[in-house]
């Protein structure tokens, strides 16, 4: 997906077709190429998918947080002159776009989180492992899947320079910190926007239960479950994923 990259402004990010906007937000060692499934299949049902890049390693240190997150979002949502757009996160993209639902409820039409942080406090912290060895690395990023073979050399090479990169490293921390701080335990029942959650059942970063207590915190959600299937559903089921998406939005008429 890297040639469609279009800047404009101080945004980067990638578009597909037409329609309602779906504003896909990636993770924090996630790259837009984690959603090629659902960029490749949701313009040909009508909806134009947008992959916006996110400030994680550009934003100034003391900016880099969750809440200025969600602000460049419904910055970048007015830019584009959207009306309303349905929200994508996956782990720290779902916590970015609930903390965006939360702040700019008339902008969000609908919201969809897979393996999001925002209630579980370790999420972050030991999913994204401090620099090491790279062979440590790999098995961390292997564990992030179901099937360990979804962690390809590419993705497992991306991790290794990101946290071997002094800067990254600290950013990262800082944003793993800003996360386990906005913890939104308080905020979901007061979100009345329609929730689409889909969960690997074998998620061990951000395990079941923290899909459950989504769904129960959350009063207008829908939780749905990928078997064999880790942190990141759209990655590892992209067609199952895909399916289940496709049929909430059109039970909901979205």
């Amino acid at each position: 997906m890297k040639e469609e990259i279009k800047s404009e402004g101080k945004f980067n990010y990638i578009e597909k077709g037409e329609g309602t906007p779906i504003i896909i937000l990636h993770g924090l060692m996630g790259g837009l190429s984690n959603f090629d499934g659902v960029a490749q299949f949701f313009p040909k049902k009508g909806y134009k998918v947008v992959v916006p890049e996110l400030p994680l390693y550009s934003m100034p240190l003391l900016k880099t947080s969750v809440s200025n997150f969600a602000k460049y979002i419904k910055e970048f949502i007015d830019f584009k002159n959207y009306k309303e757009v349905i929200l994508l996160g996956n782990s720290l993209g779902g916590h970015i776009g609930l903390l965006t639902t939360k702040l700019y409820p008339e902008k969000i039409k609908a919201l969809i989180i897979t393996g999001s942080s925002g209630l579980y406090e370790s999420a972050m912290g030991e999913s994204y492992p401090k620099r090491g060895d790279y062979e440590y690395i790999k098995k961390k990023a292997e564990n992030v899947f179901y099937d360990p073979a979804v962690a390809t050399k590419e993705i497992v090479d991306d991790v290794y320079n990101t946290l071997n990169d002094r800067s990254k490293l600290i950013k990262t921390l800082a944003i793993a910190k800003s996360a386990i701080r906005h913890n939104m335990a308080k905020d979901l029942p007061k979100m009345q926007t329609q929730t689409c959650i889909i969960w690997g059942r074998q998620d061990s970063v951000t395990p079941p239960e923290v899909a459950e207590d989504f769904n129960k915190l959350l009063p207008n959600s829908d939780l749905y479950w990928i078997e064999k299937c880790g942190h990141a559903a759209m990655m590892e089921h992209p067609d199952k994923f895909n399916q289940i998406l496709d049929h909430w939005l059109q039970e909901k008429e979205l």
